[in-house]
């Protein structure tokens, strides 16, 4: 495939840099999607909800074809258990996270769910607008972390027919992601969008070095992998269900929502199919 070829023409054959390289790619596609905050100054909620949507469908996908299905087939021999462990093991720790950090519901929008407790139910979003800022981006960036981490994991494996896909995936989905970190930020009381798309930057950021640690780890014991495999795609899974579908249903624009989730899987199957 043209697209193997030139990605080991630039980045080799070490899936340490591969990973890297990965990280980086992303990371641009969040930044892209961040800086549209300056052309797209005021995105209806319908548009975001829209683009939300298809990010989710987007990782959706991703989660089966690159990470769950291929930790089973290939590096699982076809032992469920493993990638299975690390799906609920994935989840459980974002479900944590939450509790931790204030929920990005919270920080998006002011409002507190009803099943949502702990850090969100203690930390007023706007005590102060350092305060406020600093939370908004640590509770963004926590959920960037599940996509760095499946890049590098991908790439570690060594299959490029399926890293590749999955890369150009996430990064895309990272476009609308971005558009929304961006304009959540203005929403929140970030008035400058400079400082909008810094938050945006910011979150995607953290993907590099976890693309880098998690092909890293399954290069040190390949029988981490189909744990890792598992753990990325369950951590994907929880944020698709507990953060994109509940906000986008939020506001009455459900059937947009839904259309860009079909539209984010039938793209996602595309490029699995086509790149692999």
């Amino acid at each position: 495939m043209v697209v193997t070829a030139v990605f080991e023409w630039i980045g080799g054959f070490e899936p340490l840099v591969q990973g890297l390289i990965g990280g980086c790619i992303i990371t641009a596609f969040n930044l892209l999607g961040a800086t549209l905050v300056f052309v797209w100054r005021d995105p209806s909620r319908c548009a975001i909800d829209g683009a939300l949507g298809f990010a989710a469908g987007v990782m959706l996908a991703a989660s089966f074809t690159s990470l769950i299905i291929p930790g089973i087939e290939q590096y699982a021999h076809g032992n469920p258990i493993p990638v299975l462990i690390g799906v609920v093991l994935g989840a459980v720790f974002l479900d944590q996270s939450d509790a931790l950090v204030p929920h990005a519901h919270f920080l998006l929008t002011g409002q507190q769910r009803q099943d949502d407790g702990g850090a969100a139910g203690r930390l007023p979003v706007a005590d102060t607008r350092i305060e406020g800022t600093i939370l908004f981006i640590f509770a963004i960036t926590l959920h960037n972390m599940p996509e760095g981490l499946a890049v590098g994991v991908s790439f570690g494996s060594g299959n490029l027919t399926t890293a590749i896909p999955l890369m150009l995936a996430i990064g895309i989905q990272n476009v609308p992601e971005g558009l929304a970190v961006s304009v959540a930020a203005v929403n929140a009381g970030l008035n400058r969008r400079f400082y909008a798309v810094l938050t945006g930057i910011r979150a995607g950021l953290v993907e590099i070095p976890l693309a880098v640690i998690g092909a890293g780890a399954v290069q040190l014991s390949s029988t981490l992998l189909p744990y890792a495999m598992g753990f990325a795609a369950g951590a994907m899974l929880f944020v698709i269900s507990d953060e994109i579908v509940p906000e986008t249903h939020a506001m009455g624009n459900e059937r947009i929502a839904t259309l860009g989730t079909v539209a984010g899987v039938v793209v996602m199957l595309y490029l699995d199919v086509s790149l692999g």
